[in-house]
């Protein structure tokens, strides 16, 4: 008689054999950085068959991050890399008649990008321009026939590429009021965009506009007849955050035609109804708060008129407007209190959700009557997915395997009350081993901006606070993440009421999150830690000059003599906005230095952090508080990152930071007796 397993057997063995396959998770370690990959910049196909999008990816014996375009299928069962990895492929714009698939591409490595092609019939990509300035950013038109270029001149335009004599760097010579940015370097008028017209098949590239001020945000109408763009109107371009929106024929020669001025000093985003008849944009609060804006949506009709403010009654910033089909509505993404979603605003009505669910939404886009997005939670990393009667279907997973090996710690929501009475809220991460009753180090981790918020989306990106977060909690740290006032997802009143007040009310919340931990019982108040990059970095100093209980902190592109970032940094609109120039207003600037000019209220052990190129928060803000508390002899330590902006890109430096980051906190927060 054959042998028969009972039912109750057979699922013994089975259980058995499915528990011998799944290994034991393992924590989190600085290696997994070499692992991670960032999904991004998606693109759906005209027909609705295809999203491309690019991949970033690590390459730890190059010591670089990788790109590549990559395309999934609607259904999410075949997703296939479209070019090798490089350093510089992206941005995939699918051709409208279907036919090709571009993308920008510096090729060799150390040449300017240009435009390639890729033919959906097959063959190997090929050049398409040959141009000398720098692409921006680019757009086919609805024909398929032209594209349309955002590009700043090349500073070496009229040098001759056939000359074999070297070459000298030459001076940089600048007049502008907004002279640098970080990444770019110093600006000059060379670095000015401007829009041009490439045809597809002679190759023949014409000046669409050509005034001296920054032209971009460029977008077609849907008939290709006309283009809107967004350009500076003032003498003196950079000293405002308003722009003008522009309607011109899609020809060169043709005059630009202002619809209406508009406030957007964290970009624009158009978006034409699909008749032709009106446009979508962003507006921001007042302009004095281009530091802390909060867009609404609006519309103006094309042909010009009166513009119409659609969520003035919506307490939340609006982003990335788009038509639907039958232009009987507009979408947008929504931030909103720890997550970010997808609405809908038809004619007259109210603001609806689309999506459902928690995760939190990065990009959308629409074609061929279909919808993909990218979203992350907290325990899943950005990929793309299909947007179903509001569900998102999975359709990529280039972290999963990744994801699959570790135990993540739990996070949490929390709310409390700050001195003030203002309700704040925020999340808690807790080390996966947990044990509920017991104390743990717990570590103040600041979001920078600070028109951002904290998020459950799990980051891989070049930002990567929930990274690491979990990174800590493996380390057996309990760490906060607050939303304090001057952040964004809570309301126009939220955001700006830290407007030339800083270093005041965000303390007071970041100060009421860890009175929340301590008086919970899960944070040791002999054992905390503060840090953060960029204002989380800044809004350390103000802490640790504020504060004496924290016993180690970490100040990351941090600054404290605001004073003399008037010149060094990037941000000089803001401050003649918000502060006005120093030798104006000398009382406000000192208030707003006090971490500085007190140091000798700082007893904290300090590390101080920052690229060597920064231009966003220059290295010198770090230099200067390192060598108050070195002079003053707290313990602390300066760490330099050759080579690298305000975000760090170099693969081993960013391994490098967070082993440096726990090391700190460990020799203060767990080895001290």
């Amino acid at each position: 008689m054959p042998f028969r397993l009972t039912s109750s057997l057979a699922a013994l063995l089975l259980a058995t054999s499915l528990f011998a396959q799944s290994p034991a998770k393992r924590l989190l370690t600085a290696d997994d950085v070499y692992r991670t990959q960032y999904v991004h910049d998606i693109q759906v196909s005209p027909e609705g068959k295809w999203i491309s999008y690019t991949l970033t990816t690590v390459d730890r014996k190059a010591d670089k991050r990788r790109n590549a375009v990559w395309m999934v299928n609607w259904e999410g069962t075949q997703d296939l890399p479209l070019t090798a990895e490089s350093s510089s492929d992206s941005s995939a714009r699918w051709s409208p008649d279907g036919k090709y698939l571009a993308f920008m591409s510096a090729r060799p490595a150390d040449t300017t990008s240009q435009i390639w092609l890729l033919d959906r019939r097959g063959g190997e990509a090929r050049q398409l321009t040959n141009v000398k300035g720098e692409i921006d950013d680019y757009r086919w038109s609805p024909d398929s026939n032209r594209l349309m270029l955002e590009m700043a001149e090349s500073e070496d335009a009229g040098n001759d590429a056939t000359d074999a004599k070297p070459r000298v760097a030459k001076p940089i010579v600048t007049d502008r009021f907004h002279f640098k940015r970080d990444v770019d370097g110093y600006l000059t008028a060379l670095a000015v965009p401007h829009i041009y017209l490439f045809d597809i098949e002679s190759k023949k590239l014409e000046a669409l506009t050509g005034n001296k001020n920054e032209e971009g945000d460029a977008e077609w109408s849907a008939d290709g007849s006309q283009i809107a763009f967004v350009a500076s109107q003032l003498d003196e371009p950079d000293q405002s955050s308003v722009h003008g929106i522009f309607v011109v024929d899609a020809r060169a020669g043709a005059q630009p035609r202002k619809l209406v001025s508009t406030f957007s000093p964290n970009g624009q985003k158009l978006a034409w109804s699909p008749d032709g008849k009106q446009i979508a944009f962003l507006q921001g609060l007042e302009a004095k708060y281009n530091a802390y804006n909060m867009n609404r949506l609006a519309v103006i009709p094309a042909a010009g008129g009166t513009p119409k403010i659609l969520t003035a009654q919506f307490d939340r910033g609006a982003s990335d407007p788009e038509f639907t089909a039958d232009g009987s509505a507009l979408t947008f993404l929504v931030e909103d209190d720890r997550r970010a979603y997808l609405a809908k605003l038809a004619a007259g009505g109210n603001v609806e959700h689309v999506n459902v669910g928690n995760a939190v939404l990065m990009e959308r886009e629409s074609g061929g009557g279909h919808t993909a997005l990218i979203a992350a939670t907290d325990a899943s990393a950005a990929d793309v997915y299909a947007l179903e009667n509001g569900n998102l279907r999975k359709l990529t997973s280039h972290n999963d395997a990744l994801l699959s090996e570790l135990q993540l710690g739990a996070v949490e929501d929390i709310s409390f009350h700050s001195k003030d009475g203002t309700e704040v809220h925020g999340m808690v991460i807790k080390p996966p081993s947990y044990e509920a009753g017991k104390k743990y180090p717990t570590l103040l981790w600041i979001h920078g901006g600070p028109n951002m918020q904290d998020d459950h989306a799990l980051s891989f990106s070049l930002y990567p606070l929930q990274l690491e977060r979990q990174y800590f909690a493996a380390h057996g740290y309990v760490v906060l993440a607050i939303n304090y006032r001057g952040g964004s997802g809570r309301g126009a009143e939220y955001t700006r009421s830290i407007f030339a007040d800083w270093g005041n009310k965000e303390v007071a919340d970041l100060l009421a999150g860890i009175d929340y931990a301590v008086q919970k019982g899960f944070a040791d108040p002999e054992r905390l830690g503060i840090g953060g990059w960029s204002y989380g970095g800044i809004l350390t100093d103000y802490t640790i000059a504020t504060d004496s209980r924290f016993k180690a902190a970490i100040s990351g592109a941090g600054s404290a003599n605001q004073i003399s970032m008037y010149g060094s940094d990037q941000y000089i609109v803001q401050y003649h906005n918000e502060l006005g120039p120093p030798w104006r207003t000398p009382d406000l600037w000192m208030k707003l230095s006090y971490p500085f000019f007190h140091a000798d209220r700082i007893h904290t052990p300090t590390l101080f952090v920052g690229g060597q190129d920064d231009f966003n928060v220059p290295i010198i803000g770090s230099e200067q508080m390192y060598q108050a508390l070195r002079t003053l002899k707290v313990p602390t330590q300066l760490v330099i990152y050759p080579g690298q902006h305000h975000l760090l890109t170099r693969p081993s430096y960013i391994h490098d930071r967070l082993e440096r980051y726990v090391a700190w906190f460990d020799t203060y927060l767990k080895n001290q007796k």
